[in-house]
């Protein structure tokens, strides 16, 4: 048990924070160029910001994409390095002392679960899952219908963020193999739920949440991307919080694994699939 307790910290000290910013150190060329080096570079359409963030394209995607894992990967070489110390031990502290008091939470979500039926049913495990993805669906539908190139690549990123956010949920939740609380028998304590050997990171493994992980990075995508309108961020992210804790208040995950999933959603979006290149 404590050898245990000892890996579990170190995963929380360390392995999140393959997820946390990744600033560039200075300057970065504008990544804005068209397909045809004869082509003129295109204008942002009114109402969007200026080309000063990173866009995407469908041939760029899958590239893109394996350059993202391999900067988010290497990012404790960058530690090591000193740098970027106080936001990786803002994130580990916060789901350390969520960890802790996770057991002393729960009891009080499961007691009054019933109470949350009818919107616990709008937030169901694939019933989220569809309603985050719709998004960049939606984008995606509507860029194209409207001759948007600036929406288009917001719906592309939004994408690569999913993904690059789940990548790394999925390898947490295989070391750590946590069990969720709707496994916990009733009159249990939510205690001793790390390192359960039966869970699976496609099936079972609660932590971190990857729903959260997935509505943080699409919200941080189009939040960052439309920030010029001011309702924007607010609605993005308050739908990717009511998700989050929706996760929570149907027995899907502990406070622990919605605040690190969401910190991974963000910081990947935001400090490295939206950085220019």
């Amino acid at each position: 048990m404590r050898i245990r307790t000892i890996l579990l910290l170190h995963l929380t000290f360390c392995l999140p924070l393959f997820c946390a910013p990744l600033w560039a150190d200075g300057p970065v060329p504008n990544a804005d160029l068209p397909d045809d080096p004869g082509q003129a570079l295109p204008q942002a359409p009114v109402g969007h910001p200026p080309h000063t963030d990173r866009e995407e394209t469908w041939r760029a995607l899958p590239k893109d994409f394996l350059h993202d894992q391999k900067e988010i990967w290497l990012f404790p070489v960058q530690l090591a390095h000193g740098r970027y110390l106080l936001p990786t031990l803002a994130i580990a502290g916060g789901t350390t002392g969520l960890i802790y008091a996770d057991p002393h939470v729960m009891p009080y979500f499961r007691s009054h679960a019933t109470n949350l039926d009818d919107l616990n049913d709008v937030f169901d495990s694939y019933t989220a899952t569809g309603e985050v993805v719709a998004i960049p669906a939606a984008l995606l539908a509507a860029g194209y219908m409207r001759h948007d190139r600036y929406m288009v690549s917001t719906s592309l990123l939004a994408a690569d963020a999913y993904a690059d956010s789940a990548i790394v949920d999925l390898a947490l939740k295989a070391i750590t193999r946590r069990e969720r609380p709707s496994d916990i028998p009733t009159g249990t304590p939510f205690t001793g739920t790390f390192f359960n050997g039966n869970k699976s990171p496609f099936k079972g493994s609660s932590f971190p949440s990857g729903h959260a992980a997935g509505a943080f990075s699409v919200a941080t995508v189009i939040a960052t991307r439309y920030r010029n309108h001011k309702w924007v961020p607010w609605t993005v992210y308050s739908f990717a919080t009511v998700v989050s804790l929706s996760r929570i208040t149907t027995l899907a995950h502990f406070p622990s694994d919605v605040f690190l999933g969401a910190a991974i959603g963000y910081t990947t979006a935001r400090f490295q699939t939206l950085r220019p290149r």
